[in-house]
């Protein structure tokens, strides 16, 4: 359960949606009220979806795999970079690349690429081409930097989604829906929450409604990393009493064999003193 209060929320700002005319209907049930031809967010709905959304996020960070977060809008870059690195999770700051998950083999391609890039500056490869060709070198791998290098450690396709404005990152949760990736989104009163599979109705503009969010959103990463670590802890010393109660029945097992050849070895011979004492004719 998430530590976040209504009235938390409230201060964040989290109740304010767009004005009425950019409204989604597919929003309403969401939608508590309008002021000011504004719409007003019900946050008992925001707290409930909130709750969700971090439970499935718990789930996921506990079974050891990667949620992608995206976030390319000004406001959330900043705030969705810092949250996503102190849970060593990949995030898209920048422009989202076409075919990111569609076409996943490409872009694995590109940051091999990068990777080569890296090692031809740190190794000396570059000291033999030209100071033209070097500079060109080095422009490249600083704009692949910021495009890709947040999903360097990104081998396989991710868990899920967290994306921030689902209207912007429309291409994103495309490529998601088209691979069957699931989504949590931050759903604002202009959005389809139709499409998303954990969706958080929300101020998807405001710096502390994001910020608010993505605080929950690590906070239960944490907690699934940390059970996780709790679970293996148990799994090993299971596995480690099940190797000694193994060793133990090896060693019982081994003594009871020897006892039974030592008894077996007495039998004949007694036997054989037993005919050569018989009667003489």
């Amino acid at each position: 359960m998430i530590n976040v209060t209504q009235e938390e929320l409230l201060n964040a700002g989290v109740h304010f949606g767009h004005l009425k005319r950019k409204w989604n209907p597919k929003m309403g049930a969401y939608i508590f009220m309008e002021r000011n031809g504004i719409h007003i967010i019900d946050l008992n709905k925001t707290h409930a979806k909130l709750e969700e959304a971090a439970a499935a996020v718990k789930q996921i960070a506990k079974s050891g795999k990667k949620i992608l977060f995206v976030a390319t809008k000004k406001q959330a870059k900043e705030i969705v970079a810092s949250a996503s690195k102190s849970v060593n999770m990949p995030y898209i700051t920048e422009r989202w690349p076409g075919g990111m998950l569609t076409n996943f083999a490409t872009q694995r391609k590109s940051v091999k690429k990068m990777a080569n890039l890296d090692k031809m500056m740190s190794d000396g490869t570059l000291a033999v081409v030209s100071k033209k060709e070097r500079l060109q070198i080095s422009r490249q791998k600083a704009k692949m930097e910021k495009l890709i290098g947040s999903i360097a450690d990104l081998n396989r396709l991710p868990a899920a989604l967290f994306i921030v404005d689902t209207v912007k990152e429309h291409i994103a949760v495309d490529e998601a829906i088209k691979l069957g990736i699931p989504t949590i989104a931050i759903c604002d009163t202009n959005s389809d929450p139709s499409l998303i599979d954990f969706p958080i109705p929300a101020n998807d503009d405001a710096s502390k409604s994001i910020e608010l969010i993505m605080n929950c959103m690590v906070r239960s990463i944490e907690e699934g990393l940390a059970e996780r670590k709790v679970d293996k802890e148990q799994e090993r010393e299971r596995d480690a009493a099940n190797e000694e109660e193994a060793e133990d029945r090896k060693v019982l097992s081994g003594s009871d064999d020897e006892e039974g050849s030592t008894e077996g070895a007495k039998k004949p011979a007694g036997g054989n003193r037993s005919r050569k004492g018989g009667p003489r004719k």
